[in-house]
C-alpha cells in the first residue's frame, strides 16, 4: 500500500509541474507582449528605450513570479516549514523562462543584434508561437490527434493575442 501512495504522490508532483509549466508559460508570453505593447506605445524605439524596455519586462516579470508565489503560500493556510516560501518563489521559474525570449529581443536591439525599430513585432510574432506550442503540448498530452491539436494551439494563439490587443487597447 504504501508503494501505490509513493506512486501517487511522484504523479501528482508531475502533473503539478506541468500546470505550472504551461500557466507559467502563458502567463509570461502574455505578460511579455502586453509590457511590449505597452512600452511601444508613446513611438520610443532607440536603441537605447530598447535596454529599458528589456529590463522593464525582466522586473516586471519578476515582480509577477514573487507575487504569484507568495499568494500560493498565503493561500494555502496550513503550516508552513522553514524553506516552503522559498519553494513557492522558486516553483514560479516557468513564468520568468517565458519572458526571457522576448527580454532577449529587447537586449538585442538595445546592443544592435537587431533592428530597435519594429522588434516589438518581433516580440509579439515569437510570443504567438509560444502559446501555439504551448497549446499544442497541452493538447497532445491530453491524447488529442494531431489535427486537433493544431487547432487547440491555432486556438490558444488566438485567445493570447486578443488577450494582448485588448491589453494595449486599455492601457
Amino acid at each position: 500500500m504504501a508503494d501505490s501512495t509513493a506512486v501517487g504522490t511522484a504523479s501528482s508532483r508531475q502533473h503539478d509541474t506541468r500546470e505550472a509549466v504551461l500557466f507559467g508559460g502563458v502567463y509570461g508570453a502574455v505578460l511579455a507582449s502586453s509590457m511590449v505593447a505597452a512600452l511601444t506605445q508613446y513611438g520610443h524605439t532607440s536603441a537605447k528605450v530598447r535596454g529599458y524596455d528589456a529590463a522593464w519586462v525582466l522586473v516586471t516579470a519578476l515582480a509577477s513570479a514573487l507575487a504569484h508565489g507568495y499568494a500560493h503560500y498565503i493561500a494555502e493556510r496550513a503550516p508552513h516549514g522553514r524553506w516552503d516560501g522559498l519553494r513557492a518563489l522558486r516553483d514560479e521559474w516557468p513564468l520568468v523562462a517565458a519572458v526571457l525570449p522576448t527580454v532577449v529581443l529587447l537586449a538585442g536591439a538595445r546592443l544592435g543584434w537587431f533592428p530597435a525599430k519594429g522588434v516589438e513585432y518581433a516580440a509579439f510574432a515569437l510570443n504567438i508561437v509560444i502559446l501555439f506550442v504551448l497549446g499544442l503540448l497541452t493538447a497532445r498530452w491530453s491524447a488529442r490527434r494531431w489535427p486537433k491539436a493544431v487547432l487547440v494551439g491555432m486556438g490558444d494563439a488566438l485567445l493570447g493575442v486578443i488577450v494582448v490587443v485588448a491589453n494595449a487597447l486599455i492601457k
